[in-house]
């Protein structure tokens, strides 16, 4: 079983909501992390997460999230909130995620911390990159993410920058 999963959801071909997979990749590149949490890339993987999710004890999820705030605003849902969330359909993806969600749930295999870390997206359209204003927030909701998984007590290290 893995005791922590972290994964990062969205197109990044539709503009900002490919901020969870940004996020994701940046947690890759500047932090080195316990054996015990795994970084996943489930872009639109719908019910495929579902094992994932089976066989996580924790789960945070990156992705963009429509709260009504401002553009680049984070947002950091917990379990409970999770329901609401998935009302306001932002992608194609997030009805998948709320059905893999509701089956895990019913499946009595939904784990019992389960969080989703995200920015309000400013533009959901075809366009390959994000909007100034939610690429700003990627690195707040790298650090939010590296605050949470310290939180669930694993530690995390910054890597040195590379220099040229």
């Amino acid at each position: 079983m893995t005791p922590t999963l972290v994964i990062g959801l969205g197109n990044p071909l539709m503009g900002d909501d490919g901020a969870g997979v940004a996020a994701l990749n940046r947690l890759r590149d500047e932090w080195i992390l316990p054996e015990e949490v795994d970084l996943v890339d489930g872009g639109t993987w719908g019910m495929n997460l579902l094992p994932l999710f089976e066989s996580a004890q924790r789960v945070i999820l990156l992705d963009a999230i429509h709260a009504g705030a401002r553009p680049g605003s984070l947002v950091l849902l917990r379990r409970e909130e999770l329901p609401r969330y998935f009302a306001h359909k932002l992608s194609p993806h997030q009805l998948d995620l709320r059905e893999v969600l509701a089956l895990a749930e019913l499946r009595e295999a939904l784990p019992e911390t389960l969080m989703a870390i995200g920015v309000q997206p400013e533009q959901v359209e075809l366009t390959g990159s994000l909007s100034p204003r939610v690429a700003s927030a990627i690195g707040k909701m790298v650090a939010l993410t590296v605050h949470q998984l310290e939180w669930l007590g694993h530690a995390c290290v910054r890597r040195a920058p590379a220099y040229a």
